[in-house]
C-alpha cells in the first residue's frame, strides 16, 4: 500500500485533517478485531453509551500516564505506517504512547468534546468492522479541556467526516485545538452526499452513501495519541512507599 499524506488533505476543513481510506487491508482489520474482542474482561470499561479499553493503561489524575510499552499488535503494522508518513515525528515522544480503543453499536456514540492538553495536539483514528460519522462542531466559548461540553449535542456540526471501515483520520492543529467533535447516538446516519461530508472525495466507495443514508453497524476505533506527561515506573513506586 502507498500513502501519500499531502494527497490525503482535507481540503475543506482548517488545519489540519487528513483521511486516507485504504491504510489498513482487510486480513489486518480482522486481525486487530480479533485480539480486540479477546482482551480479557476486566480491559473493558463500560460506560453508558459505549465500551473502551485503554493501552497501556488509563492516565492517572494529573493526566500522566505510567511509563510501560504498547502491546505488539497495536505498533505493528500501524505505527510502522505512521513512521513512514512523518506523523508523530514532531511529537515530544516521536511516536503514540497511548491507544483508547472505542466500540460503538448501532444508537451509541459520543457527545462533542475536545481531547485536551494532556496530549500532544494530534489525533489519529483507525476505523474498524463498520463506517460512521463524526461530527465537528465550533467551540462556543471557553471550555476545560478533556471535558463534554453541555448542550453542545444540540448543534449543528459545521462539518461532518464519513469514517470508512480499514480508514485513517488524522486531526493535527487548529482542529484539534479549536473544535469539538463527537458521534450522534442514531441507528441511521442521514443526509449523506458530497455537499455534506467533506471528505467525499477522499472516500473508497461513494457508492454505498449515494442514497443519503447508511445503517449503522458496530464500529470499533483505535485512538492513537501522544501523553505529554511520562512517569517511569520506578519513580511511581517510590512514591507510593514514601
Amino acid at each position: 500500500m502507498g500513502y501519500n499524506l499531502d494527497a490525503a488533505r482535507i481540503a475543506s476543513l482548517p488545519e489540519d485533517a487528513f483521511y486516507i481510506a485504504d491504510f489498513i487491508s482487510e486480513d489486518e482489520e480482522a486481525r486487530l478485531l480479533q485480539r480486540v474482542l479477546s482482551a480479557p474482561l476486566p480491559r473493558w470499561t463500560q460506560l453508558s453509551h459505549r465500551r473502551l479499553q485503554t493501552w497501556p493503561s488509563a492516565l492517572t489524575k494529573k493526566n500522566t500516564l505510567l511509563s510501560s510499552p504498547l502491546p505488539p499488535w497495536l505498533k505493528t503494522p500501524i505505527i510502522s505506517r505512521f513512521e513512514a508518513l512523518g506523523i508523530f515525528a514532531d511529537a515530544p515522544h516521536g511516536a503514540p504512547n497511548h491507544v483508547l480503543i472505542n466500540e460503538y453499536q448501532p444508537g451509541q456514540g459520543i457527545m462533542p468534546h475536545e481531547d485536551g492538553s494532556a496530549y500532544y495536539p494530534l489525533v489519529a483514528t483507525v476505523s474498524l468492522g463498520a463506517p460512521i460519522i463524526l461530527d465537528i462542531y465550533s467551540k462556543n466559548g471557553n471550555s476545560d479541556n478533556a471535558t463534554h461540553v453541555g448542550d453542545e449535542s444540540e448543534r449543528k456540526p459545521q462539518f461532518r467526516i464519513l469514517q470508512e471501515r480499514r480508514s485513517l483520520l488524522l486531526m493535527r492543529k487548529s482542529l484539534y485545538s479549536e473544535f469539538l467533535h463527537g458521534i450522534a447516538e442514531t441507528v441511521i446516519d442521514e443526509d449523506l452526499g458530497p455537499y455534506s461530508i467533506c471528505n467525499w472525495d477522499l472516500l473508497r466507495e461513494q457508492e454505498p452513501y449515494r442514497d443519503g443514508s447508511v445503517t449503522r453497524e458496530t464500529r470499533t476505533s483505535l485512538t492513537y495519541r501522544d501523553v505529554l506527561q511520562v512517569a517511569k515506573m520506578g519513580n511511581t513506586l517510590r512514591f507510593l512507599n514514601k
